[in-house]
């Protein structure tokens, strides 16, 4: 016999949001099948390669081990939600541009640890961002680019400001 659905309430995105959960019901699963937000990706599903990685009131948390009753009251950040007024994010863009992705896979989770670094450390050195990264796993870029790309990302969000 299934529990009992639990109601929760939580901001993803900047959208409100209320639905009616299992308890057992992974947020990772929540976000890419009950609100249609595909870009958190599912690797591992033991909270090791950081695919699935969100920000949860700021800070980066493994969606594929955190139970989405535990986001209740929480506000959750997607890659979807960085891009806006339909322009993409300078991480996002500079991914792009500067070859930060292969296949593409790991590229939610290493934009949103990035993220959440440059939030804090707005010009990080190569080794911090070497570092923020470790959590991260890529099979296709070796990492070099990666670490470009979010580079050239701070410059253009130092500009911005």
């Amino acid at each position: 016999m299934a529990p009992d659905p639990r109601t929760i309430s939580l901001t993803v995105n900047g959208q409100p949001h209320v639905a009616q959960v299992e308890p057992r019901r992974l947020l990772v699963d929540f976000l890419r099948e009950d609100l249609g937000l595909p870009g958190t990706h599912i690797g591992c599903e033991h909270g090791v390669c950081g695919t699935c990685t969100v920000l949860l009131n700021g800070a980066s948390i493994r969606s594929c081990i955190t139970l989405a009753v535990q986001a209740d009251g929480a506000s959750v950040d997607t890659v979807e939600g960085l891009a806006q007024g339909g322009q993409m994010h300078p991480l996002q863009d500079e991914f792009s541009e500067k070859q930060g992705l292969q296949c593409g896979f790991c590229t939610p989770g290493m934009i949103m640890s990035a993220y959440q670094m440059l939030e804090r450390y707005p010009k990080p050195a190569e080794e911090l961002i070497r570092h923020q990264l470790e959590g991260n796993l890529c099979r296709c870029t070796g990492y070099h680019n990666i670490v470009k790309a979010i580079e050239w990302a701070a410059d253009k969000m130092a500009a911005a400001k």
